[in-house]
């Protein structure tokens, strides 16, 4: 990991590092709160396998299981709908998911949206295994929560985000999305 990327990760208080193995669907400890599963598809609708998140004291950890992507680096959000609509590219998704701020970028002066995450790095292989403490949201009730009215999307992007570009980091086209709502 580079200088910059070290800082960026250390001042957000987000954490990336490589997937743990044997998560099972609907593990959700006492300790760590509650999980969800959701299914990640491509602009042509396929499955490219799943994404947990699971509700953590420090915010929401974002585990993913991922084939067939194009390989780099990648934008990775949630954004503020819970739609995937491939027939729309995905922009059924909104824009992305704020929780009171209004400013896009993990290197934007005075914070960034609550659905800003680090890049995803895709092997060689087109898979994406990760694991990313999101703290700017939560599964619980309130404002920083991403179960709200209409849900919301993992959403990822065929550019890497840059960090600072209004309002979406200049991450490109939506290229896989995960819709993200209650259990239930």
């Amino acid at each position: 990991m580079n200088r910059t990327a070290s800082l960026l990760c250390a001042a957000v208080a987000l954490t990336a590092t490589p997937a743990m193995a044997g998560h099972q669907h609907g593990a959700a400890g006492a300790a760590t709160g509650q999980a969800v599963h959701a299914e990640v598809i491509d602009a042509s609708g396929k499955n490219l396998g799943m994404v947990m998140l699971r509700d953590t004291p420090g915010g929401v950890l974002v585990t993913t299981d991922l084939k067939g992507l194009p390989p780099g680096e990648r934008g990775f959000h949630f954004h503020e709908k819970g739609q995937c609509d491939p027939a729309q590219k995905f922009t059924t998704a909104g824009a992305h998911y704020s929780a009171g701020n209004p400013q896009h970028g993990l290197l934007t002066p005075g914070g960034h949206h609550g659905g800003d995450m680090p890049n995803a790095i895709v092997a060689a292989d087109g898979t994406l295994k990760v694991e990313v403490l999101n703290t700017g949201v939560t599964l619980a009730p309130g404002a920083k929560s991403l179960f709200d009215a209409d849900g919301s999307a993992l959403v990822i992007h065929a550019k890497a985000d840059d960090y600072k570009t209004q309002p979406s980091g200049d991450a490109g086209d939506r290229i896989a999305c995960a819709v993200v709502a209650r259990p239930k």
